[in-house]
């Protein structure tokens, strides 16, 4: 492969923001799927991640479609997404499917959940280094190297205007995306550096607090929280963790909840639960994506509530790790039940694909 801009680069990032910036910006929705540098010279061509190791052989589907539709020498950054069999949305749990070590499961899944790419950023074309560039200049190139692309490979949605942005915030969450990017216009490109803006939705929850998680450092420490709401059967489902704790207060947790250990056979999550069908942790299970991570479980009794701090639903999960805000001795557990949490309106995935740059 010879290009001016080689595998690996380190894709740039943004950070975390309360509010929508406003000035020069390209505003962008912040898509839910991997994040992938795509380098093709000809029919030489590598899917690369955001941990900079490829991504080629898990997405099979994708690389006849990116040589169909790319310039025949480029970089392009981008996002891996999969949309959902009703189309309306995102799946991100379906795409987590997609990276495993069998061959023939790749295959199978590249044809059963076929992915598509979201392109939002140029790094090189022909001959040419764009990572010095301006974004506005990037972007401009980019929107012309792709103004012939079609499905599954798209050029990313983009406005100038505040307005239309924190309308988009609005709409594109119930397609199942996650925010707004805001880029500076007059930025060059650099790798690894957090010189973007992500305005992501963050909405506030109480859950049951059920069981806890050892940290890796010691039996002395909580690594994280489980989190349960009840559900219109009246069953505690998980719906994800609270993480993120400093070291010294992870201790005091490890002290503070151990009077609420219960015995498991008492617990909502047993085994009888978890064959029944509920999605619960198991008391002893690894973890696919961590090789041989224990992500076994201390059960507490569930009777305390605790606050904490999200950005949107998968399902019946948290879609990230959750934030621990505060605990809520005034709720009981009972109240914590799903009818508490803001469901974004529906917005038709389709709509956001086809949005042109300046919408």
């Amino acid at each position: 492969m010879r290009l001016p801009v080689l595998p690996p680069v380190a894709p740039m990032l943004a950070k975390a923001v309360n509010s929508l910036p406003e000035g020069e910006y390209s505003y962008e929705p912040k898509w839910d799927g991997f994040r992938s540098i795509i380098f093709r010279d000809g029919d030489e061509l590598e899917i690369g991640s955001r941990n900079e190791k490829p991504m080629t052989r898990y997405f099979p589907e994708l690389v006849q479609s990116l040589k169909d539709n790319l310039p025949e020498r480029c970089v392009v950054d981008g996002e891996i997404i999969l949309i959902s069999a009703s189309g309306e949305r995102l799946d991100f749990e379906v795409l987590q499917q997609r990276i495993h070590p069998a061959a023939s499961r790749v295959k199978l899944l590249a044809e059963q959940t076929p992915a598509a790419f979201a392109a939002f950023d140029l790094l090189a074309l022909g001959d040419d280094s764009y990572l010095d560039r301006p974004y506005a200049e990037r972007r401009a190139a980019l929107a012309e190297a792709l103004a012939g692309a079609q499905a599954p490979v798209y050029l990313t949605a983009a406005t100038t205007d505040p307005a239309t942005a924190q309308r988009w915030f609005g709409e594109f969450e119930g397609a199942g995306l996650d925010g707004i990017v805001a880029k500076p216009l007059g930025d060059i490109y650099q790798p690894g550096k957090r010189t973007m803006a992500k305005y992501k939705h963050e909405r506030t929850a109480d859950c049951v607090l059920a069981g806890y998680r050892v940290h890796k450092s010691g039996p002395d420490a909580v690594g994280s929280l489980l989190l349960g709401i009840y559900n219109d059967d009246g069953d505690l489902t998980n719906v994800g963790v609270a993480g993120a704790f400093s070291m010294a207060r992870r201790r005091e947790l490890f002290t503070e909840l151990q009077p609420l250990i219960s015995d498991s056979a008492d617990h909502p999550w047993t085994a009888d639960k978890q064959d029944a069908g509920t999605r619960t942790p198991r008391n002893s299970e690894g973890s696919r994506w961590s090789g041989d991570k224990d992500l076994s479980f201390v059960p507490l009794r569930p009777e305390r509530v605790v606050e904490v701090k999200y950005d949107h639903m998968e399902g019946e999960r948290f879609r990230h790790t959750a934030q621990f805000l505060r605990w809520r001795p005034d709720r009981t557990p009972e109240s914590c039940t799903y009818d508490q949490l803001e469901e974004p309106v529906k917005f038709d995935l389709a709509e956001v694909l086809t949005v042109r740059a300046g919408a």
